[in-house]
């Protein structure tokens, strides 16, 4: 496995198209879990690293599941019918 990305910088953790399924949840709930600390209180290094790792992770689920079920509330449609619905939402002028 190279150890360095196209970028030449040290890559962090292993590759996650090696990952099995279980796994790359595993790293994905672990990386999503660490998110707010490390955006509140890692270095500029440690954020860097947590987004380049977190988007490769989620890079590999997407690429392993294109068909994954969308919730229609998820959806900018989906949340456009529900802020139309919701009489406490106070209207703009």
């Amino acid at each position: 496995m190279n150890e360095h990305d196209e970028r030449g910088t040290a890559m962090t953790g292993v590759d996650p198209s090696r990952l099995d399924d279980q796994q790359l949840m595993k790293e994905l709930e672990t990386i999503h879990r660490t998110r707010h600390e490390t955006l509140l209180y890692g270095s500029n290094d440690a954020l860097s690293t947590h987004n380049e790792r977190m988007a490769r992770l989620e890079g590999e689920y997407l690429r392993r599941n294109p068909r994954r079920t969308v919730a229609a509330g998820r959806t900018r449609e989906g949340a456009r019918e529900r802020g139309a619905g919701d009489s406490a939402t106070p209207a703009l002028d």
